[in-house]
């Protein structure tokens, strides 16, 4: 222990917290083992059949009637949490199918989607939407035991059936296990500003810099096996939500029917990124702060979005923001080496942050902002999609400015205010 060390109660000289009880396992937000891959009851092949066939439904039309005659189904037959995760990715799929799939949007879910849907939201407390943990979390199955590890993998659930989607999905998977270990580490870091404990946390930020380096390198991979043009037109528009959609064909939401009269109209965000409890986790152990990106008043898109993460994830990044702030540390005139060294090793990894943050702009512009400049697509497009999307409606008419993400935000500004914010806090300033 350093000499500035203060000595602080703990179990067993650890720090009091089991990371189990936020679902945080051995490969971080990830499930411990792979999803299930089958509801164990027969009661299930309903939403099985139509899983299984989802984009061959989606192609041919077929879709709308294979919902219409499904049976209203209990959640009473569903058995471990793993199958609770399957549940919910599956009707999130067949939800944004129903939603997306045709023509124009349909802006009535029925009760054959909408009354399991609640249910199974209600209990892994999430929006009734497809989310980062619906379409990437729990949506992946590994011939080996390193979810690192991209060709090990392949996605259960899919709107088009392309490599082009499942590599953009499975990018995501690869980048959350990338980070197995650096949670408990990172706590450790955080326990550690208690006793200023400065080489603890020192090899922990540089750990840190070397993790985000190593997901920062798993995104360029993107670009190895999905097709902007693919992306943009046929898998984009049917990861959007019901929040301002209205340029898309959704001016009030979607109204998730219930029966009998009942329902509600419900304007929630698509699933994004930005919904990754890892990256958020990135910011908190950081000190990096995100302001409204939005009216004056209004929280954050990030503090907003934690509402769309699984419920023991986003109390682990509540728990974790209260630690302690190595930030604060880090801002601490430096009298000593170790001091000194905090620093640098603070703001090298707030730099990789911030160079994570600038691929993560370099993706989009060429997989969204470009795309949407061409109006000459490709006849395989052409004549599959001829719908009134999220990509048609961000479409060259507008600036890059304006642009719609997924989650409803304007992207570009977005993306560049997270970036400017990242490279602020690294700067070891005090805001005015």
């Amino acid at each position: 222990m350093s000499p500035h060390a203060v000595p602080v109660e703990s179990h067993d000289g650890k720090p009091p917290i089991d990371l189990a009880e936020f679902a945080v396992t051995k490969n971080a937000f990830l499930p411990e083992r792979e999803p299930s891959k089958r509801l164990a009851d027969a009661y299930y092949e309903p939403w099985e059949n139509i899983v299984a066939q989802l984009p061959t439904l989606i192609q041919n039309g077929g879709l709308g009637q294979s919902i219409a005659n499904l049976p209203v189904l209990s959640t009473a037959h569903l058995g471990t949490e793993a199958e609770w995760r399957r549940a919910y990715s599956m009707l999130a799929f067949m939800t944004h199918a129903h939603v997306w799939g045709r023509e124009a949007p349909d802006e009535i879910l029925p009760p054959q989607l909408t009354l399991p849907f609640l249910r199974v939201s209600e209990h892994l407390e999430l929006p009734p939407v497809l989310t980062y943990a619906g379409a990437n979390l729990w949506n992946f199955s590994c011939a080996g035991h390193d979810f690192s590890q991209i060709e090990d993998l392949s996605t259960m659930f899919s709107f088009t059936g392309t490599e082009s989607e499942s590599w953009f999905l499975l990018i995501s998977v690869a980048m959350e296990a990338k980070a197995a270990g650096i949670l408990h580490t990172m706590m450790d870091a955080l326990w550690a500003v208690k006793t200023r404990d400065y080489q603890v946390i020192i090899e922990a930020l540089d750990d840190l810099r070397r993790c985000i380096q190593d997901v920062s390198a798993l995104l360029e991979r993107m670009y190895e096996r999905c097709d902007p043009m693919t992306f943009y037109h046929e898998i984009r528009p049917f990861l959007a939500g019901s929040k301002n959609m209205e340029a898309a064909g959704l001016p009030r939401g979607v109204f998730y029917d219930e029966g009998n009269g009942k329902g509600v109209w419900r304007q929630l965000r698509g699933g994004s990124n930005g919904q990754s409890s890892l990256i958020q986790f990135f910011d908190v152990v950081l000190g990096v702060e995100h302001h409204s990106h939005g009216s004056a008043g209004q929280a954050s898109y990030h503090s907003e979005v934690r509402e769309y993460m699984p419920g023991p994830h986003r109390r682990f990044l509540v728990h974790a923001a209260r630690m302690g702030s190595i930030r604060e540390l880090a801002m601490a005139p430096p009298i000593t080496d170790a001091q000194r060294r905090l620093r640098d090793v603070y703001v090298a990894a707030t730099q990789a942050l911030s160079s994570f943050r600038d691929k993560h702009i370099q993706i989009v512009t060429r997989y969204i902002i470009l795309p949407s400049k061409h109006r000459n697509l490709s006849a395989a497009v052409t004549t599959t999609r001829r719908r009134q999307n999220l990509a048609s409606s961000s479409s060259s008419q507008k600036a890059d400015e304006e642009l719609t993400g997924t989650g409803g935000t304007r992207l570009v500004p977005f993306l560049k205010a997270a970036r400017d914010e990242t490279c602020h806090a690294g700067k070891l300033e005090r805001s005015q």
